[in-house]
């Protein structure tokens, strides 16, 4: 049968696959990927050979509607984004709605995620919990959307990149110096890196390193979860 299968990859160390995944690329007959180039060398440590189909942010639309084509000929097709699990904030979200108002199947094969992952080690979630992904890369959105989200008193989960994460964490310590932060830094990789503290004891931590490399989640605690725990003390 004709199907569209999102496949969740690592986001770092390979073993973190899954042996459906594998067994996905295997069975199907065309892999489309963000970046074919990426997503090879991950094929080419598991000896799996499929044609490839570039499915990036800047053509996802006009490569859903050939993947389209290929699963109204008799095709199955897996889609991978380059690290994680597609859609969070990776393309996939586009191809899925095109290839789904065409009336095709889409199967989830889940995976890694750099979002489940240090939340899985940050405690003191809470309830509720925020996922805003990147943030404006412009100084005022930036700012003004951490004000927004920190005010709610839910936790929050931020990705960064290491050219901003000063930046980030410097806004953060801005807006509310003791807010305790969980920074992850090359989550799953040879140098991974998690880190807790108050928002101010992170900035003055990265602010003072000659070099930063690797990508970044930021947990950000709520306050919701804190008064709740104060008010059932004092009843």
């Amino acid at each position: 049968m004709a199907e569209l299968y999102i496949v969740g990859t690592p986001i770092g160390n390979l073993d973190d696959i899954t042996f459906r995944a594998i067994e996905t690329f295997k069975k199907v007959d065309f892999i489309a990927a963000e970046d074919t180039r990426h997503t090879l060398q991950l094929l080419n440590h598991f000896e799996i050979k499929k044609p490839l189909i570039s499915c990036r942010a800047q053509n996802e639309k006009i490569a859903g509607e050939k993947i389209v084509k290929l699963l109204e000929e008799g095709h199955s097709v897996a889609y991978a984004s380059d690290a994680g699990t597609p859609g969070i904030s990776d393309p996939g979200a586009v191809l899925v709605d095109v290839v789904r108002e065409a009336g095709f199947e889409v199967v989830p094969i889940p995976g890694a995620s750099a979002f489940a992952t240090l939340i899985s080690v940050a405690g003191s979630g809470g309830k509720t919990l925020i996922f805003e992904g990147f943030l404006s890369p412009k100084p005022g959105r930036r700012r003004s959307r951490l004000r927004e989200l920190l005010a709610t008193g839910d936790a929050v989960i931020i990705y960064e990149s290491p050219f901003r994460i000063t930046k980030l964490l410097s806004d953060i310590a801005d807006i509310d110096s003791t807010r305790r932060i969980v920074v992850g830094r090359e989550l799953t990789k040879l140098h991974e890196e998690i880190l807790s503290g108050s928002a101010e004891e992170m900035q003055k931590d990265f602010s003072s390193r000659e070099s930063i490399k690797g990508e970044f989640a930021i947990f950000i605690s709520g306050t919701k979860n804190i008064q709740l725990s104060e008010e059932s003390a004092d009843n």
